[in-house]
């Protein structure tokens, strides 16, 4: 049976199909969205908002610990009910997208919950896209179908129990527990372990974080590998760098993680945290000339889809996780502005990439927006860095315990700008904000140093840190 056609199908409404597929559907278009899982993606449900109420929760936990000494005596009782409650039931609504799909159809879309596949095109242009047994045609295609959490090929993982009671979990099982497990093997030491690792511990999780590569945050600077791998230790968390898992088996009630030196670990829970795989593979992209195995779409800047020959497949665009300008929220929700506003014919908002900032909430939090020291240095620019400690500058100093960090900047020496900068810092997500102007806007680095910084605040570590450029 083949439904009426659309004007757009949207594959996968997470934040950036979920904001396109609305803002196509105000303007009178016909819009198809099609998602298997909860509308909104994994951000609301999965992600972003229930692990930072976890994280928040860390926070007062470890703020309460920092009274003696500072401000009495103290006696904290951690008591992770009140979190799950309030992901249960503030964030998420016990994991119902009945909301979200309301809001869409009320402005006029219509919503297909399955597992949709490009079929190809008719003759007369129109795509063609199979839920089930229904076929419905599009006029365009909007791919937006994200990512998973990535299991990788360690022995005995894939027969593990990885429901919700089971010893193995994801970010989408941890997010759902009602209790903070007695004890958990973390495997990878990226943005998610790292938040995950220390909401747990803080918590009187036993927690073990192991991560192959040398480092745990492998893609940031150095310095904030450092910083957050020393907080970890003094909170308790052990973390083994540079050392893989070998096989991974059922011991008891929870398991048994073997790593490649021959040590093993036992835990109630072991979480996987090794990055996220593309939600590419099953959908037909070989049907319209592209290719099935690809981890990324190629993008251009209007969001339309290229070829392997770099050119533009009519009517077919992508966005989020998959177009391959990092897995961030607000980048697919910035991409779908860009799109909406090109299918609109108006003008588009796109500023490039040359100033993504994103932040890891761990206590301290980690920052970033544009080139690290590596990366400015790996495209040939002549720079300097200039760096300054948290503890040392006047509000870190007076902050007290949990004061670790630094705020580093690299300026790109011909041109007299910055182009990256790094913040590891209580609040340093906040910090992000100047940081991400004074990249975004290249704005000279002369201009920064004749700016007030109000004192004494954070983000006057900025200054300091330009004072400090060689």
């Amino acid at each position: 049976m083949t439904t009426k056609d659309f004007d757009v199908i949207v594959l996968g409404l997470g934040p950036g199909g979920e904001d396109v597929a609305e803002s196509l559907a105000r303007e009178g278009w016909s819009v198809l969205g099609i998602d298997e899982r909860l509308v909104g993606g994994e951000c609301p449900y999965f992600g972003c908002i229930p692990s930072k109420m976890m994280l928040r929760g860390a926070e007062l936990l470890a703020d309460a610990r920092r009274v003696d000494g500072m401000a009495g005596t103290a006696t904290v009782t951690a008591d992770y009910a009140p979190v799950h409650a309030r992901i249960r039931d503030e964030a998420t609504d016990d994991w119902d997208d009945a909301a979200a799909v309301e809001r869409f159809e009320k402005v006029g879309g219509t919503f297909v919950r399955g597992s949709a596949r490009i079929a190809g095109r008719d003759d007369d242009g129109y795509f063609r896209v199979q839920v089930d047994a229904e076929t419905y045609r599009g006029r365009r295609v909007i791919i937006a179908t994200g990512t998973a959490p990535a299991m990788p090929p360690i022995d005995g993982l894939a027969d593990l129990d990885n429901s919700q009671d089971g010893p193995l979990w994801t970010n989408r099982q941890s997010v759902r527990a009602d209790r903070a497990p007695a004890s958990l093997v973390v495997i990878g030491g990226g943005a998610i372990g790292c938040e995950q690792a220390q909401a747990f511990a803080r918590f009187g999780t036993k927690v073990t974080m192991v991560e192959a590569s040398p480092r745990i945050l492998g893609p940031e600077e150095p310095e904030a590998s450092e910083v957050l791998a020393a907080v970890f230790a003094r909170e308790g968390i052990q973390v083994r760098q540079g050392v893989g898992v070998q096989r991974i088996g059922a011991s008891g009630p929870g398991v048994q993680v073997t790593l490649a030196d021959g040590t093993t670990l036992t835990a109630e829970k072991v979480l996987v945290s090794a990055g996220r795989k593309p939600n590419l593979a099953d959908i037909g992209l070989e049907t319209i000339g592209l290719d099935s195995t690809a981890h990324s779409l190629d993008v251009d800047d209007h969001m339309a889809v290229r070829d392997a020959g770099q050119v533009p497949v009519d009517g077919v665009f992508a966005i989020g996780d998959i177009a391959g300008h990092g897995q961030f929220t607000h980048v697919a929700v910035w991409q779908a502005g860009v799109l909406t506003a090109h299918l609109l014919g108006r003008e588009e908002p796109f500023g490039g990439y040359h100033a993504l900032a994103w932040a890891t909430f761990t206590d301290p939090e980690v920052g970033r927006v544009g080139m690290s020291e590596a990366q400015a240095r790996d495209a040939g620019l002549n720079i300097r860095t200039g760096t300054q400690q948290i503890a040392s500058d006047s509000r870190g100093w007076i902050y007290g315990p949990g004061n670790d960090g630094f705020l580093k900047v690299i300026e790109d020496t011909d041109r007299g700008v910055l182009v990256g900068a790094t913040v590891v810092s209580p609040h340093g997500g906040e910090l992000l904000g100047m940081l991400s102007v004074a990249v975004h806007g290249e704005v000279p680095t002369k201009t920064l140093l004749t700016m007030h910084y109000a004192f004494p605040t954070l983000h006057r570590s900025l200054l300091e840190a330009l004072q400090a450029l060689q």
